[in-house]
């Protein structure tokens, strides 16, 4: 059975990518779901240039729309990482990608519960990756999900039973794959 295609952020590969410089690889990422499936890696942070290791980035302001900033100097980042974002999807769309395993808490690219620094210098578990955002925006039929949500068994399940749907839709020729569950037609 040919592979089915699969976006990742690539630290969770392995891949020296981080922040800190430190891996984050996950294992049943890359050895049970790379049996089955073909990995682009994606790192947005190097995509846009920053280096590793790197002053660290966070999102400030409000849910709907936050700012990127480095977290000791200020730097502002948010029209660059927008930017690389819109590229990297527009090139990620050709691939025909049946799904995307994010890495949490990201500043670029969590899907949920990225810490927000407010108007009033509170941290609140309130903000999508901007990278993440951008993908799910522009991408809105592909399968997505935070590599801890893979450690439970349910939202595993479901992630699979869509990814698969993509890749057998895609392989019967329908463009954007097979509907997910409860998608409209």
């Amino acid at each position: 059975m040919e592979k089915i295609k699969l976006g990742v952020s690539a630290c969770l590969l392995g891949e020296n990518t981080r922040y800190d410089g430190r891996p984050k690889l996950n294992r049943y990422v890359r050895d049970t779901v790379g049996q089955w499936a073909e990995f682009v890696a994606v790192c947005p942070e190097v995509g846009i240039g920053l280096p590793v290791p790197r002053e660290p980035i966070q999102l400030v302001g409000e849910p709907g729309r936050p700012r990127l900033l480095t977290r000791e100097t200020g730097e502002e980042l948010t029209d660059t990482m927008e930017r690389w974002a819109l590229e990297r999807v527009d090139v990620l769309k050709s691939e025909d990608l049946c799904g995307f395993i994010f890495k949490a808490r990201s500043p670029s690219c969590g899907v949920a519960g990225v810490e927000l620094l407010n108007h009033q210098g509170v941290f609140a578990p309130l903000g999508t990756g901007i990278f993440a955002r951008i993908f799910m925006e522009r991408l809105p039929r592909v399968p997505v999900v935070e590599e801890g949500q893979l450690e439970d068994p349910i939202q595993r399940e479901a992630f699979i039973r869509r990814v698969k749907a993509c890749g057998q839709g895609r392989a019967a020729g329908r463009p954007g794959g097979a509907r997910g569950p409860g998608e409209p037609s």
